[in-house]
């Protein structure tokens, strides 16, 4: 199966799903809970055995590396969630990766936000 198959496609879209409503609503750590934190891509691996999964998280990157603590804590029994909500063959191995792209898009906004004012004047 290669990477961006039809069907990896699908299982990446199901596993985000089923990630995302995991975290929000079955995590009960306070570093997780607090802080507005979502599941911005997934991408598993052809063979079923590994999962990378990107998150955004809205606070400070204090907050952020607690937000990841708190997922790599609890991977076990999201693990655990994923494979009885998605029937797949492996149940994959997760990692957790900070995405700080909406940042770099915010940032990038305001600086083009600024040199179109200085034309303007």
């Amino acid at each position: 199966m290669r990477k961006n198959s039809i069907k990896n496609t699908r299982i990446n879209a199901e596993v985000q799903k089923e990630l995302s409503e995991i975290i929000r609503s079955e995590i009960k750590d306070p570093r997780v809970n607090g802080a507005m934190t979502s599941v911005v891509s997934v991408e598993v691996t052809p063979d079923l055995k590994y999962c990378k999964a990107y998150i955004s998280v809205l606070a400070d990157d204090e907050r952020a590396a607690a937000v990841l603590a708190g997922l790599k804590s609890a991977e076990g029994y999201i693990r655990r969630e994923l494979a009885r909500r998605v029937n797949l063959r492996n149940t994959p191995e997760i990692t957790f990766k900070l995405d700080q792209s909406i940042e770099y898009g915010v940032n990038m906004s305001r600086l083009i936000d600024e040199v179109t004012k200085d034309l303007k004047d």
